[in-house]
């Protein structure tokens, strides 16, 4: 039987999945509604970022075309994780290409409902 931890694991790989395929519903099904972001380009902190999120994904304005994962680290402390994530992405935004190594700190919260699903997230330059 897969513990907590194990199902963090495959919850931050289903993101990445979700993320490079501009997979809308999967994303909406693994973001929590009070997502905050903070993060590049301005480390500005961004509430309401879910539903800014699936609209970039949505319109294409937001296209991955590689991620790359080279660590993953996870922790379980009841039914909240914490995944970090370095990583190379590449793609483009409102048609700018880029390409980025980055690092990814993401707090997940579990629930019978929905299982894991991220709350907050903060991404920097790795």
């Amino acid at each position: 039987m897969a513990t907590l931890t194990d199902e963090l694991y495959e919850a931050e790989r289903r993101l990445q999945a979700a993320m490079l395929a501009g997979d809308v519903e999967g994303l909406d099904r693994l973001l929590d509604e009070r997502l905050v972001f903070t993060g590049p380009p301005d480390g500005a902190c961004h509430p309401q970022a879910k539903q800014l999120d699936l609209d970039n994904h949505r319109s294409r304005r937001q296209i991955m075309t590689r991620l790359v994962e080279e660590e993953l680290t996870v922790v379980v402390a009841g039914t909240t994780g914490v995944t970090c994530f370095l990583g190379l992405l590449e793609g483009s935004f409102a048609g700018t290409p880029f390409t980025a190594r980055l690092r990814y700190t993401r707090t997940w919260v579990h629930t019978v409902e929905y299982g894991w699903r991220v709350l907050a997230a903060h991404a920097s330059p790795a």
